[in-house]
């Protein structure tokens, strides 16, 4: 039944064809390479994966778990939704990701990298199915939270803005999520 009442921007989807399929590649991509460990062993010419269980983990329940807590705090101090693009935000953001993405390399912290991966790929993929337009970074807590907060990302956010500027953003279709 139509109430007449416009989607608020949790309900609605921010982002079009182009911006959900780069997320659902780039969400299938890093998903699996954080989930196989950065790697994957080829048998008789078959692949032999082994799941970083570790990196599965911290992945999908960790990071998910600590910046949802992050989230809850800030809204202890204020309901104001959050909206940290700028060009700071947005470095801070990206030097977060690349601090946790170089952990990969050490060999008795590598599972922290690869749950970066797993996190923002899986986040990637929630953010695709919602129409969520913002950092991936807040897509899990946003819809737990049913909050629109933002924060600066610079893969994304330029296609997004480009596909605004084109009008092939729907922004009354319903999420499905």
């Amino acid at each position: 039944m139509a109430t007449g009442k416009q989607p608020s921007a949790v309900d609605r989807r921010q982002i079009g064809a182009i911006g959900t399929a780069a997320r659902i590649v780039l969400g299938l991509a890093m998903l699996g390479f954080g989930a196989l460990g950065g790697r994957i062993v080829l048998t008789h010419g078959l692949p032999d994966v082994e799941w970083d269980w570790a990196a599965l983990a911290l992945g999908l329940i960790g990071f998910p778990a600590l910046l949802l807590a992050l989230q809850r705090l800030r809204l202890n101090r204020t309901a104001d939704r959050m909206d940290e693009t700028g060009p700071l935000a947005t470095t801070i953001n990206i030097l977060v990701f690349a601090l946790l993405a170089s952990t990969a390399q050490v060999r008795a912290i590598a599972f922290i990298g690869f749950a970066a991966f797993v996190f923002y790929g899986a986040s990637m993929l929630l953010a695709a199915a919602r129409g969520y337009g913002g950092c991936e970074v807040l897509s899990v807590s946003n819809w737990l939270l049913r909050r629109d907060d933002q924060v600066g990302c610079l893969v994304l956010s330029p296609l997004d803005n480009l596909e605004k500027r084109r009008g092939t953003t729907s922004s009354t279709s319903q999420s499905g999520l």
